[in-house]
């Protein structure tokens, strides 16, 4: 297991409960969050880290490249984990640019970094990694009616969304700094991540904020669309296997296999949410179909085997028990 990780993006949703998974099982390391802090980054997902001296926080923009470099050459990692990235999708189709810049751009930004840090490293290079966290939306989608066919690693990329097209650029130029330059990068491509700290914007938090404020459940279309759920404890320890045990250069599905319709899920968020509303003599919450989001993608599937068999890891959150406790915890807040 790497000794110093630098962790980019530490302070939104994914990256805090990695940066939590880390120091909470590896007593002998040390951790670098870097976070711009915007809308989707708080200090306050980071507060169970305050007083760790193994912990040190870094306010910085992933596009500052010399920024980063001094930040690396400072602090020595031996792991840059990447999770910094605009990553909602109904943003994306409203402006891509900012999607371009920091998604793209700034991945680009990083490799550079890095790069130029290894150069610096010299010998001291063998066993770094850099794992830039991606998405199933660089595949593109299935039709509905598929249930069998899953994307494998090899499948060609074929974003629908200015959100998925800026992930597929960005893990473009991972690869090709693998090839021309030898950096020691892996790709790990993400189902949709759901638990606590996630922003309100998403999904399953939207959904569970507006049956707490007593709304309707706004869900796009027929609500028929697949995703599959895994639960962030779930990918932190996925991300931290890659870490140990990913090949250099590779590129690994990180999936729970448990598929569910966007109805499934309102619903599954309806039927947990009934003994909080009792208790409170609330209306039950209600769904409630908006109009469709453009480009919807139908149906997203990942063949996870690789990582099951090269690092030994599986899903363990049941979806059902991963929502129970989310709605706990919220309702108890």
């Amino acid at each position: 297991m790497p000794k110093c990780f630098l962790v980019t993006g530490g302070a939104g949703f994914i990256g805090s409960n990695f940066v939590e998974h880390i120091l909470g099982t590896q007593s002998g390391v040390r951790v670098i969050t870097v976070d711009a802090l915007t809308y989707a980054g708080s200090l306050a997902n980071l507060e169970f880290a305050k007083g760790d001296s193994r912990h040190r926080f870094v306010q910085a923009d992933i596009r500052e490249e010399e920024v980063m470099l001094s930040v690396m050459r400072a602090e020595k990692p031996d792991c840059v984990v990447h999770f910094a990235a605009e990553s909602h999708v109904d943003r994306s189709i409203e402006s891509a640019a900012i999607f371009e810049s920091v998604n793209v751009c700034g991945t680009l930004s990083l490799l550079e970094a890095t790069r130029k840090y290894l150069d610096e490293r010299g010998e001291r290079r063998e066993g770094f990694r850099f794992i830039h966290i991606s998405t199933d939306e660089v595949y593109g989608d299935l039709p509905i009616e598929d249930t069998q066919t899953r994307f494998k690693e090899n499948a060609p990329l074929r974003p629908s969304s200015p959100y998925a097209a800026s992930k597929a650029a960005s893990d473009m130029f991972v690869l090709s700094y693998v090839r021309t330059y030898g950096l020691p990068a892996i790709i790990a491509r993400m189902c949709n991540n759901y638990g606590p700290r996630q922003h309100s914007e998403k999904f399953i938090p939207c959904m569970i904020q507006c049956a707490l404020a007593g709304e309707a459940l706004p869900l796009y279309g027929t609500g028929e669309n697949v995703r599959e759920w895994l639960h962030v404890e779930d990918a932190c320890r996925a991300i931290a296997a890659i870490a140990e045990r990913g090949r250099a250069g590779g590129i690994y599905n990180v999936s729970s296999n448990d598929a569910r319709s966007n109805i499934e899920v309102a619903q599954a968020i309806v039927r947990a949410m009934r003994p909080y509303v009792a208790a409170h003599n609330m209306p039950q919450p209600t769904i409630e179909h908006v109009a469709d989001r453009l480009g919807h993608d139908r149906r997203y599937a990942l063949d996870a085997t690789k990582c099951a068999n090269e690092l030994g890891w599986t899903s363990g959150i049941g979806f059902d028990q991963g929502i129970g406790d989310l709605i706990k915890a919220s309702t108890s807040a």
